[in-house]
């Protein structure tokens, strides 16, 4: 199936409008780098919110459900489901002190808690590293997903739909910096939406289908229904639910879901009015992000059960998608050619916005390490503003190649997956702890990155006799081992760079109580944080749940778990609103 015409004019119309935006705040972008990567630090935090989720919904996302739904069951998502833990705690703990310290960029952070040289080298490699390295590995994870899009929905050669779409983002990121991406994203989201939903009806009333209760008795999806695995064999509950809850959210460095905070969640809380709209906008983000957007997604995933039972089906389907880009994934946007002209064009329109708002903030996130963190601190600390931003620009070119590049050379969304969060396993602990216990050094952070990465490629390209949940616990294990140790045997922190640290941020707690005298005799915040993320976790799960069991008819206990959700919801905010 190919677009026609009026498909193409919405899909044409989305790309004027990225555009637009793009020239319209280009001349205010470009006045310093502050404006270029922060977009002023003005943004509200309902613009700010939805920004982050237009970013996590990238094209790769509902490829990366569909793959672990038709895999291991509507439970497999649960891999990604657990990492609200550590999205919660960046609300109501982490994103106060974030915005607190003024920096421009998270790695900026790395000389404003610690000192000396080990400081400096470590701001300039995780520079390097999480701008070039992993930023590019992320974005050929999202432009994978395109490649697919584009062979199987659009008709196009992967090529070709990497070199339109790029050629957008790269114009009105370049242009426009911080402030067009997130403007953008508004749109891209209201398109994601509107698109998945609507596409999810509409395949529900597919005469294949025969609405959402044949759906569910069908015989090839009764069995993966499922929201909890089976709890009687570990070997479906330990991989799928244990490991995830109990290690995965806290040990890996995953984009969007840093323990911590991080990456571009920090970058938006940065770019906040204030400490209360940087607050704001991290709640907005996992309340949309795991209790809104899942469904439409899980939905046509397992209706593609029904009409592609196996990869054969998609092969004999599409017969001019490559060998080796064919997998579980690629039946999500196998679904969409299911879609009539208009609608398909809507779709397929969010879509590329998705990949579109990904790719943006990752290229001006990236951007903003090489430059903040690299070229102006190391290369040319004399450089003006204007030239910053030009180098930025120039940045921002680099990367969405080598991006584009490496999207062409991958072939499953669920390896990308995996390969993620095995290269950050056992660092996440260091990012939770730094802001509360002084001993914590940049020493710890580069033993842990440098075991991390060797104890990673061990296990992926040395002992391939274990599962993938087996190398996430026993590498987070080892680092976490490693790094400790190396705490105890290397250096403190100078105290000027302590106290100014406290003084500046206040994290409080007893790990600071030599440092802080004098500075605030506030209440420490911390146990009325996890308090509330422990809140806000159990209502965005009610209604996460709740929702599931109500669609699969089981309407006692959905309304039971949603309300669960609604009484956790409301002391929240009793809560939130004494200490807001």
């Amino acid at each position: 199936m190919t677009l026609s015409s009026l498909d193409w004019t919405i899909v044409g119309a989305y790309f004027a409008i990225s555009l637009i935006v793009g020239l319209w705040v280009s001349k205010q972008a470009g006045k310093d780098t502050k404006s270029f990567f922060l977009a002023g630090r003005n943004m509200p935090w309902w613009l700010l919110g939805i920004s982050m989720v237009a970013t996590t919904f990238s094209t790769d996302t509902p490829n990366l459900v569909t793959d672990l739904v038709r895999q291991n069951g509507v439970s497999g998502n649960w891999g990604w489901w657990a990492f609200l833990l550590t999205g919660m705690l960046t609300v109501f703990v982490y994103a106060n002190l974030w915005r607190r310290s003024e920096v421009l960029t998270d790695i900026e952070f790395y000389e404003l808690r610690y000192s000396g040289k080990a400081a400096a080298f470590l701001r300039g490699f995780r520079a390097l590293y999480l701008g070039l390295v992993f930023n590019v590995l992320v974005m050929g994870t999202v432009s994978l997903a395109a490649v697919k899009f584009g062979e199987i929905v659009l008709g196009l050669p992967g090529w070709m739909t990497l070199t339109i779409a790029c050629s957008i983002t790269l114009a009105y990121s370049a242009l426009g910096g911080l402030k067009a991406v997130i403007i953008t994203d508004f749109v891209q989201f209201t398109l994601a939406m509107v698109g998945s939903i609507w596409g999810m009806f509409y395949i529900l009333g597919l005469p294949e289908i025969g609405g959402l209760s044949n759906l569910i008795s069908h015989v090839n999806v009764s069995d993966k229904l499922a929201l909890i695995p089976d709890l009687s064999d570990p070997n479906l509950w330990v991989p799928v639910l244990l490991v995830p809850l109990a290690v995965q959210w806290w040990a890996s460095y995953y984009p969007g879901a840093e323990p911590g905070g991080g990456g571009y969640i920090a970058q938006r809380m940065f770019s906040a009015k204030d400490e209360k709209n940087a607050v704001g906008a991290t709640l907005l983000f996992n309340v949309a992000h795991y209790a809104l957007r899942p469904w439409p997604w899980i939905l046509i995933a397992l209706a593609s059960l029904v009409v592609f039972p196996e990869l054969s089906d998609i092969q004999k389907a599409f017969p001019s998608l490559p060998a080796d880009k064919l997998g579980h994934d690629v039946a999500y946007p196998a679904m969409l050619t299911l879609l009539p002209s208009g609608l398909l064009g809507l779709v397929a329109a969010s879509l590329i916005a998705a990949f579109m708002s990904t790719m943006s903030t990752q290229l001006n996130l990236g951007a903003s390490y090489l430059v903040n963190d690299f070229y102006h601190r190391f290369i040319k600390p004399d450089a003006s503003e204007k030239e910053l931003v030009n180098v930025g620009r120039l940045f921002t070119v680099v990367s969405i190649v080598l991006g584009a590049g490496l999207g062409l050379m991958l072939t499953s969304a669920g390896q990308a997956f995996n390969l993620l969060l095995m290269i950050g396993a056992g660092t996440g602990l260091i990012y939770i702890l730094r802001w509360f216990w002084w001993r914590i050094n940049a020493y710890t952070e580069i033993v842990a990155m440098i075991s991390s990465i060797i104890i990673a490629g061990y296990f992926n390209f040395g002992d391939t006799s274990l599962e993938g949940w087996q190398k996430i616990v026993i590498g987070a294990l080892l680092t976490t081992i490693v790094w400790v140790v190396a705490t105890y045997f290397t250096p403190s922190d100078d105290e000027e760079t302590l106290r100014n640290f406290v003084k500046k941020v206040n994290p409080g707690g007893p790990g600071w109580a030599k440092f802080s005298s004098g500075i605030s005799s506030d209440p420490w915040p911390v146990p009325k944080g996890i308090l509330s993320m422990v809140l806000g976790c159990t209502a965005v799960y009610g209604f996460l749940l709740g929702v599931g069991q109500l669609i699969y008819g089981e309407t006692g206990s959905g309304m039971l778990i949603c309300g669960l959700g609604i009484i956790a919801s409301f002391g929240l905010f009793k809560l939130w609103g004494k200490s807001a």
